[in-house]
């Protein structure tokens, strides 16, 4: 048998599955994911119920490791919100000048909050910042920030993703700094991560003129079944709603404007970025009115 070129790399992929961590594979020498973009989807396969994000793709069964990692030096992709993670992104100033980096930052916020900067495992990045994991607290759907906790602190939960050591970029190769064991998430910086409510996007009706009454019921019904789908079932919601409203822009009932705002809105307040929500749904409108040409609609 012909020796594997990246043995280190399928080790670390391997070690991250041991610990329960999902992991996925990146482009060799990049940050970006294997695969397709969700605006290129082409909604088969994998993806028939819409569009396989990396963290739904992310794996901790060691023959599919084996199988991505053999032969080819891929990068290593943790997906961090089903791992039970938050990690917090502590990067350097990019100009490189005197600023404060996150690393100074997070010090200073943890004793503003009478604590000692945690012991935790600890990864130095590519680029010299750090990379500080955390158990998120049982139960808990924290997710993505960028500044939130201060400039240049960022942390990845639920959403997201961070590099696992051993990945290399051409600005370096991240490696474990810390061998700690990983620290439960200081009460201080849950408070700051903890999710604020988000509003439900009700639909009040179509506006473009009159429409029958079960059209508009349908308008309601499949917005507001957007709005309140839950993680892991809010792309499909979102796929399905927009091929059932395109029936009616294809039979000039609602006018896809309409449809795009309201779809788009129920998306977004579901938790879907807004770049998510636009290739989804124009992905499944598109499909839905070239399936539903307008005579057949509109007869029947």
């Amino acid at each position: 048998m012909t020796p594997s070129p990246c043995p280190p790399l399928l080790a670390a992929a391997l070690d991250c599955a041991a610990r329960g961590w999902p992991v996925f594979p990146l482009r060799p020498g990049s940050k970006r994911p294997t695969g397709h973009p969700a605006s290129n989807c082409p909604r088969t396969g994998r993806c028939a119920a819409g569009h396989r994000t990396p963290e739904q793709r992310a794996t901790t069964d060691p023959e599919l490791i084996t199988r991505s990692w053999a032969t080819v030096p891929y990068g290593i992709g943790l997906a961090t919100g089903p791992a039970g993670l938050l990690v917090v992104d502590l990067d350097k100033p990019k100009d490189k000048r005197d600023a404060p980096g996150g690393a100074a930052t997070f010090q200073a916020l943890c004793e503003r909050a009478g604590q000692a900067v945690p012991t935790t495992r600890t990864v130095r990045t590519a680029g010299g910042g750090r990379h500080l994991y955390f158990t998120a607290p049982s139960g808990s759907r924290l997710h993505n920030t960028q500044g939130r906790v201060g400039p240049l602190v960022d942390t990845r939960a639920w959403g997201g993703y961070v590099l696992a050591p051993g990945t290399t970029l051409p600005a370096g190769r991240y490696e474990l700094a810390d061998e700690a064991p990983v620290a439960p998430l200081p009460d201080w910086l849950l408070a700051l991560l903890a999710p604020r409510p988000r509003p439900v996007v009700v639909a009040a009706g179509p506006v473009s003129g009159r429409v029958p009454a079960y059209v508009a019921a349908a308008f309601r019904s499949e917005t507001q079944a957007v709005a309140t789908a839950p993680e892991g079932a809010r792309n499909a919601a979102l796929t399905r709603a927009a091929r059932a409203l395109g029936r009616f822009v294809a039979a000039g009932q609602l006018s896809r404007s309409e449809v795009e705002e309201a779809l788009n809105g129920a998306g977004q307040s579901a938790g879907l970025t807004p770049s998510e929500t636009r290739a989804t749904v124009t992905s499944a409108l598109n499909w839905s009115v070239a399936n539903n040409p307008r005579s057949l609609v509109v007869n029947g």
